[in-house]
């Protein structure tokens, strides 16, 4: 008997249930992939752990959802602001912004504290709309709030830095993006103001343009009418809109799509990097999906320290990133200020597109090298970056006391 078996024969597996006997077949590769346990017993083919039909479609309800509130509570939190900047209109003018050049400091230093540029770029449509600052202090403050919003980057390097990777790797990106912006958006804001000045906008002020738009008024109407019955003061409504939309932007956040290196987006990018245009498509892209340059540009960090994005290849991501950053604004200005704070938005994001297709076109090179070189220079001793960080700090403080 053993003899005629050899070597090579197998018996299957067979277990005992009470007086039945059921033979167990083998899960075969081609069924492990497929997910499925084939079983000879009842000839009943069971799905394994592979999510279900209706599970992914409860989990896209649930992302729509919270996509929904997230949008609800950032309009919500734009009518906060503009309540409590009406309340303190003249405070604000006096104290805060009390020249066109304290507009672009304040802008400036508000997005550092915000680690965002989104949040300061809608408090100025508010106040637009409040009749808080004019249109030509509302560009410079929103200019302000994009040159200030990289330096979250530059935080998010130091703290990658932490974790083992090489300093000079890891803060590179964020002092690329802190240059490369203002090289973009100081000529930028030329061009933007020389637009205003030819009255683009014409005479249009927040009280000559139509009512926001209705389904504003009567989604949002009720409850700022039950606000104004509470007699909150006004910076206490501020403050609860200020809380309000970094609430919004969490959960937005939450439901957008993660970007990470391991992403299949980036795994096949790395014949496309070298082409500034592709880069530049890409970087405007991603920022329209996450709505929010602070991430979009922080994605580059871990990317770059794992050497899946070169120094050179970042240089116009950044510039693409720093255009369509515009979109969650534009919304903002429209649903608070109307056509006139949105053609304001609008001037600041064609001439940032103008300046940066510009340098694309026909002096990129020179350009990128510059860029390079000062990041390398900034990034060569702790002293340098030390002096660096400085200079960012003290120039939005210096352009405040500015009369």
């Amino acid at each position: 008997m053993c003899g005629l078996l050899g070597k090579d024969a197998s018996i299957p597996h067979t277990t005992w249930k009470g007086m039945t006997m059921s033979q167990e077949t083998p899960v075969t590769p081609k069924a492990e992939r497929l997910g499925i346990v084939q079983q000879a017993q009842s000839g009943i083919s069971l799905p394994s752990s592979a999510p279900t039909w209706y599970s992914l479609v409860l989990k896209g309800l649930l992302k729509a959802l919270m996509a929904l509130a997230g949008l609800f509570f950032f309009i919500l939190a734009l009518q906060f602001l503009r309540e409590g900047a009406g309340l303190y209109s003249s405070q604000i003018q006096t104290m805060l912004i009390t020249s066109n050049t304290s507009a672009l400091g304040f802008g400036w230093l508000l997005a550092y504290t915000f680690l965002s540029g989104s949040p300061v770029a809608a408090i100025a449509v508010t106040l637009f709309a409040s009749h808080s600052i004019n249109s030509m202090q509302t560009l410079l403050m929103i200019t302000g709030s994009r040159l200030g919003a990289s330096f979250v980057v530059l935080g998010i390097g130091f703290i990658y830095s932490l974790r083992g990777h090489e300093r000079g790797k890891s803060v590179s990106i964020g002092i690329l993006s802190l240059l490369t912006t203002a090289a973009i958006y100081l000529p930028a804001l030329a061009v933007g103001l020389g637009m205003m000045q030819t009255n683009l906008l014409g005479v249009w002020q927040p009280g000559d343009i139509a009512e926001v738009p209705s389904f504003i008024k009567i989604i949002y109407g009720p409850i700022m009418d039950r606000l104004d019955m509470l007699q909150m003061p006004g910076w206490l409504i501020f403050i609860v809109g200020v809380g309000t939309m970094l609430m919004a932007f969490k959960l937005l956040d939450s439901v957008l799509p993660e970007m990470t290196s391991d992403t299949g987006a980036f795994a096949n990018l790395q014949r496309y990097l070298a082409h500034p245009l592709a880069m530049f498509a890409l970087g405007a892209l991603v920022t329209s999906i996450t709505m929010s340059v602070s991430v979009s540009l922080s994605i580059l960090v871990p990317l770059h320290a794992k050497g899946f994005v070169r120094r050179e290849h970042a240089v116009p991501y950044i510039m693409g990133a720093n255009i369509t950053t515009f979109i969650d604004t534009l919304i903002a200005a429209l649903s608070v200020g109307g056509p006139a704070a949105f053609m304001i938005v609008l001037i600041e994001m064609v001439s940032v597109t103008l300046v940066s297709l510009v340098v694309l076109l026909t002096c990129y090179g020179p350009f990128k090298n510059g860029i390079l070189w000062l990041q390398e220079k900034i990034a060569a001793s702790k002293l340098s970056l030390a002096a660096f960080v400085g200079v960012i700090m003290v120039i939005p403080l210096g352009l405040m006391f500015i009369r």
